[in-house]
C-alpha cells in the first residue's frame, strides 16, 4: 500500500502544475484569502462598526506579508497578491474610521447633533 501512494505522489508530483496546486505556496494563500474577502465585504457595512486598532494590526500585518511572500523563494505571487487585496481593503477601512471618527462623517451624515449658535436658538 505505501509503494501505491509513493507512486501515486510521484506521478502528482511529476506534473508542475499538480505539484504546484499540491504545495503548500497554493493552498496557504488560497485559505488565506478568507480574511481580504472578508475586509472587501464589510466595505459594505456601516463606518460605525469598524474597529481602528485592529484595521491598524491588519494593515500592518498584510503589509509585513507582502514582503514575506517576495523575500521567500521562489517568491509566492499568489501570497502576495491576497495580502495586496488585504492592504488594499484595511487602508480603505481604515480611511472609513478616520472619516466617521475624527473628520467629521458622523456629524454629516446626521448621527450627532451638532450645538447651533446661540442666535439660531431663539
Amino acid at each position: 500500500m505505501a509503494a501505491f501512494i509513493k507512486a501515486v505522489n510521484a506521478k502528482i508530483r511529476s506534473n508542475p502544475v499538480s505539484n504546484y496546486i499540491c504545495s503548500t505556496h497554493f493552498w496557504g494563500p488560497v485559505s488565506n484569502f478568507g480574511i481580504p474577502f472578508a475586509a472587501v465585504m464589510d466595505t459594505q457595512k456601516s463606518p460605525e462598526l469598524i474597529s481602528g486598532p485592529m484595521t491598524f494590526a491588519l494593515c500592518v500585518y498584510s503589509a509585513t506579508f507582502m514582503r514575506y511572500a517576495l523575500a521567500v523563494t521562489p517568491p509566492n505571487y499568489l501570497l502576495f497578491a491576497c495580502h495586496f487585496v488585504n492592504e488594499c481593503a484595511q487602508l480603505t477601512q481604515g480611511y472609513r474610521y478616520l472619516n466617521w471618527h475624527h473628520w467629521g462623517g458622523k456629524e454629516k451624515a446626521g448621527f450627532v447633533d451638532t450645538p447651533k449658535p446661540k442666535e439660531e436658538q431663539k
